[in-house]
């Protein structure tokens, strides 16, 4: 098993060099460029810039080069030196302008995953030991609603409950001082009084989805004759349930979390923007309208490495949950 994801984890180096070339050459290939949307904006303001402004502009911030020479250059800082180069609406370098939203989202993104994992899988294997109960009924249809009430409207009925109890704004994940203050244990406390709106509404529709798979899923390993076997020679019922038939029932919950860090990140976009959110979502929508090549480029392969990780600690979990994977894992590894 080892061998096998040492294997995996050497694939992550060409795919990050296809992620990266994609990543770049969408954000570079359409007509038009940053000078050209800035061009247009001071044409709004009565300001008009003139050719031989623009191509100055241009080979100031090297757009004036073909597409892959910009890539290579690009790449080979990103890779030797750690510069991603500069983004043109913030008018900083892409590393201070991601390292700042980055903290802030990798905490409400794993805050927001161990909310959905902990409310979500013990509702799950309830609903599925008392399966047609008032209980399960119940979870079910806040389950539905959950499924079917847009991320975004809870956040405003939350704000608005919120202003109504506090009379505060209830907006963004830190007070305005603490915002390029250093970290304190009072800027802690601040993002504990802010986060738990953002927490509760990504995870709603991430815990009503995980329930209903691992309440059907378990419901069909609650009827296969090994579990009727141990019950039948007298195996405590908690036992019988959480030795095999919970684990095999999670083979398709961990299966799917490949994709989940992505999904939070790229989900929480509208939801961010509602909120007044200082994460990485609103500020990849802001640098792909704004056409901030090397920001939004940046952005993008960090979320190709996140889809990564995600599929590695997923093929891990799964190793770990099941011995008949890690028998597979094994043979894969000996083959390869």
């Amino acid at each position: 098993m080892g061998r096998f994801i040492l294997n995996r984890m050497l694939w992550v180096i060409p795919t990050m060099i296809a992620i990266s070339i994609v990543a770049f050459a969408i954000i570079t290939l359409p007509p038009g460029d940053y000078v050209d949307r800035y061009a247009a904006v001071l044409a709004a303001q009565g300001d008009y810039m003139d050719d031989v402004r623009k191509e100055q502009m241009r080979e100031q911030y090297g757009l004036d080069r073909p597409w892959p020479v910009q890539y290579v250059n690009w790449i080979s800082d990103a890779v030797l030196h750690g510069d991603y180069g500069w983004s043109f609406e913030q008018e900083r370098p892409v590393s201070e302008v991601i390292w700042e939203r980055l903290s802030l989202t990798a905490i409400l993104s794993l805050s927001t995953l161990f909310f959905t994992w902990i409310v979500a899988i013990p509702i799950g294997i309830y609903s599925a030991v008392r399966k047609y109960s008032l209980t399960d009924y119940l979870f079910t249809t806040l389950g539905f609603v959950g499924l079917a009430l847009p991320n975004f409207l809870l956040a405003l009925a939350l704000m608005y409950i919120t202003y109504l109890i506090s009379g505060e704004a209830a907006g963004g994940l830190l007070s305005p001082q603490y915002l390029d203050a250093p970290w304190t244990l009072g800027k802690c406390v601040d993002l504990l009084k802010h986060i738990w709106i953002p927490i509760l509404v990504l995870g709603t529709a991430g815990t009503a989805s995980i329930i209903r798979t691992i309440r059907a899923n378990l419901l069909d390993e609650l009827r296969k004759p090994y579990v009727l076997t141990a019950r039948a020679k007298g195996v405590p019922e908690a036992r019988a349930l959480m030795k095999y038939p919970v684990r095999h029932a999670m083979n398709p919950f961990v299966s799917g979390l490949n994709d989940i860090f992505v999904n939070i990140i790229s989900g929480e976009t509208i939801v961010a923007i509602v909120l007044g959110l200082q994460t990485t979502g609103p500020l990849l929508y802001q640098a792909l309208r704004a056409e901030d090549s090397f920001l939004a480029a940046t952005l993008i392969m960090f979320l190709g490495i996140l889809g990564m990780i995600g599929t590695l600690f997923s093929d891990i979990l799964l190793a770990w949950l099941d011995p008949r994977i890690r028998r597979q894992f094994t043979r894969l590894g000996k083959a390869g």
